[in-house]
């Protein structure tokens, strides 16, 4: 059995794309995300720990009717899925121990609602991870994850463009031959983004995040990309992770402060337009860092096999 974590733990995380949409809004016609006031590029933590759903379910390869782990063991299951109907996966538990759910209810007894919000943390990594609400149908209670994202911002205004594409196949055979379908693709010349995030210890103990949870979450950041490509997002690319460690089980800083020790500057010319990774510069003050506090720089984590 796993121990959860025992300390605090503060990141920053920073990816770029180049020639792609990092995280289409389906409100604007799919255009990249962006602040309207600053024309500062979006990427929404929906988006981000989808990916990270995608990279842990492809590296441990955990079916949903894989056999169950007992209380305490850990299990990779992931309970968001495209396709999934999560009631299904709320009956797991009931069924697990032997309990005749009620609609919409948990059951009577704590004890039992204890066991089977426990069954679903041990079963499924992202319900431990970032949390989840299974309070529907099938109820098995309300989770808040250790781990919380904020979204990531460019770290400059990005050019939201699009082109017009073309489709030269026809739908039916009735069809001219020589009509062509138009279309629309979105893009981004170039966006490098940073997003905050934070693991918290006491969370953890519920739901029994673990050193191996936390090793493969850090592992996903930083290669999420490499498994996920599409060609409406371009080149996208984990380029850092940036971990701060706090001694203790609540920290020993405030999060801003220690964000704030992270500069991210650009090296080119004022007004020049950047394209690449290379157009900036990212240092820490490890000068500034509070006792208590150590950092750790990821600029590569080998994946998991």
């Amino acid at each position: 059995m796993s121990e959860p974590i025992k300390n605090r733990y503060d990141f920053i995380f920073i990816c770029d794309v180049k020639n792609g949409n990092p995280n289409g809004d389906p409100d604007a016609g799919n255009l990249p995300r962006i602040d309207p006031e600053t024309g500062v590029g979006i990427i929404s933590d929906v988006c981000i720990k989808r990916k990270i759903r995608n990279y842990v379910d492809l590296v441990k390869g955990c079916s949903i009717d894989d056999p169950d782990v007992e209380e305490g063991e850990l299990g990779y299951k992931i309970y968001v899925q495209e396709g999934a109907v999560l009631n299904e996966r709320n009956e797991k538990a009931y069924k697990h121990y032997g309990l005749k759910p009620v609609d919409k209810k948990l059951p009577k007894k704590v004890e039992d609602q204890r066991k089977v919000t426990q069954f679903m943390c041990d079963n499924f990594f992202d319900i431990r991870t970032f949390g989840a609400v299974m309070t529907t149908g099938r109820n098995c209670g309300q989770v808040r994850g250790p781990v919380q994202l904020c979204f990531a911002e460019s770290v400059d205004p990005v050019s939201p463009l699009e082109m017009s594409i073309t489709r030269m196949a026809a739908t039916e055979a009735k069809e001219d031959k020589e009509n062509k379908t138009m279309g629309r693709k979105q893009y981004i010349p170039y966006g490098l983004y940073r997003m905050e995030g934070f693991v918290s210890a006491p969370l953890a103990e519920r739901t029994g995040f673990c050193q191996e949870d936390l090793d493969l979450l850090w592992t996903a950041f930083m290669n999420m990309f490499e498994v996920d490509r599409s060609a409406s997002r371009g080149l996208m690319t984990s380029r850092k992770l940036i971990v701060f460690k706090h001694a203790s089980k609540l920290g020993n800083a405030p999060a801003e402060k220690l964000f704030e020790l992270v500069h991210v500057n650009r090296v080119i010319s004022q007004g020049q337009a950047a394209r690449s990774y290379a157009d900036y510069e990212i240092s820490i003050d490890t000068e500034g860092l509070p006792d208590g506090v150590e950092v750790k720089e990821f600029d590569y984590i080998a994946p998991m096999a």
